[in-house]
């Protein structure tokens, strides 16, 4: 694929500026040019504005290869093109708004609904909140901020609606000062009674699958994806690459590298070499279920069926499942590297840290996901709301 050639072509680039990277605790300038002229951040966006409109898999397997260089730019990246596909389901005069002015626009996000309340006004909403861990928010010009939508009748339930708003009408905390994923600028948003257009949001009950407000000028079927089942696979690729960079690199340090005790070669010692087997046996078997899920989905989106809630909640528990083998594997090869891979100077403490910041995502809470397939199978109501 043309895309993860152009990713893979980056590593070098963004090995070198990873320490740079963390220090400015957001993506050098020269990463994110880089970036925008390889075409990544508009991977899923769709070709009638001159997106690639790539399958869904695009996402992992592009993340996966810029995790070998450095997580926090594949997090970035990933998070970033993924808003592209989202914003092609909203309503053609919201996608208008950002894309007549800026087909190269970067949308930032936070998908947490209990962050923002809304309350309906006439033509639109008027949205209030703060939200944490909008990644990348400085590079962007606009941003989807979800929330819950207030109302005086409580016979109307609780509704989740994701709004669309420029800059201009939230101010930015810089909050972001973390132990991983350190270069990812996610920072809070806050949000003082704005009004949101009716066509600049979405409701959340618009994209469990099948035809969105935008399919009316998008048609494919990656417009048609159920969004929040598939939330994982947006940034599990970020973890599988910088769990493969972990392997990668620990066992180059293996091949060269002697005790520091008994002078004895890493590489002779049999506990290094079922170290090595198992943490790619880990590996390889994360990427083979994050791809599948990703291709089946795309499949069943282009025959026009929308999974039911059994489904849905097994892409939930597969993205937060092969995750955790991602992080597994990671902190089995760290342990392996003994004191040396305690020194900030090297690349393992890095991705330790980078490894365990991505699996912190509620997204890959195992117990959360597992609970709720959990409780669907035994015929119980899914407790995630947004399935």
């Amino acid at each position: 694929m043309v895309m993860v050639a152009r990713a893979k072509a980056l590593i070098p680039r963004l090995r070198e500026r990873a320490a740079k990277t963390e220090e400015l605790r957001r993506l050098p300038t020269e990463t994110e040019r880089d970036l925008h002229e390889a075409g990544l951040f508009r991977i899923v966006q769709p070709k009638r504005v001159g997106g690639s409109e790539l399958d869904y898999v695009a996402l992992v397997d592009c993340a996966d290869m810029l995790g070998l260089g450095d997580a926090s730019v594949a997090w970035n990246f990933a998070n970033l093109a993924s808003h592209h596909w989202m914003l092609g389901m909203f309503d053609k005069q919201a996608q208008d708004e950002v894309w007549n002015r800026d087909v190269n626009a970067l949308i930032a996000s936070s998908f947490i609904f209990p962050a923002g309340r809304a309350r309906k006004v006439e033509g639109g909403y008027r949205l209030s909140g703060s939200w944490p861990f909008s990644s990348g928010v400085a590079s962007c010009e606009w941003n989807m901020l979800a929330s819950v939508v207030s109302s005086d009748d409580e016979a109307d339930g609780i509704e989740y609606r994701i709004f669309l708003i420029h800059k201009s009408d939230y101010v930015i905390a810089d909050t972001w000062n973390a132990v991983g994923l350190r270069g990812t600028g996610s920072n809070d948003v806050e949000v003082r009674d704005a009004f949101v257009p009716t066509w600049m949001t979405v409701a959340v009950n618009d994209l469990g699958g099948g035809e969105t407000p935008g399919s009316a000028v998008n048609p494919s079927a990656l417009y048609t994806l159920p969004v929040f089942s598939l939330f994982p696979y947006v940034l599990s690729g970020v973890g599988l690459g910088n769990a493969q960079a972990c392997l990668d690199d620990y066992v180059d340090i293996a091949r060269h590298r002697a005790s520091t005790y008994n002078r004895t070669k890493l590489g002779d010692m049999q506990s290094t070499q079922i170290k090595i087997a198992e943490a790619s046996a880990k590996i390889d078997a994360a990427r083979l279920i994050m791809r599948l899920s990703c291709i089946e989905a795309m499949a069943d989106a282009r025959r026009g069926h929308i999974p039911d809630m059994a489904a849905k909640t097994k892409l939930r528990r597969d993205g937060a499942f092969s995750v955790n083998l991602c992080t597994e594997a990671v902190s089995m090869l760290f342990a392996a590297s003994g004191a040396r891979g305690l020194f900030m100077s090297g690349v393992l403490q890095r991705q330790f840290r980078d490894g365990h910041a991505v699996n912190s995502h509620l997204a890959f809470n195992f117990d959360a996901a597992g609970t709720n397939f959990g409780r669907v199978a035994l015929g119980l109501p899914s407790e995630n709301l947004t399935l």
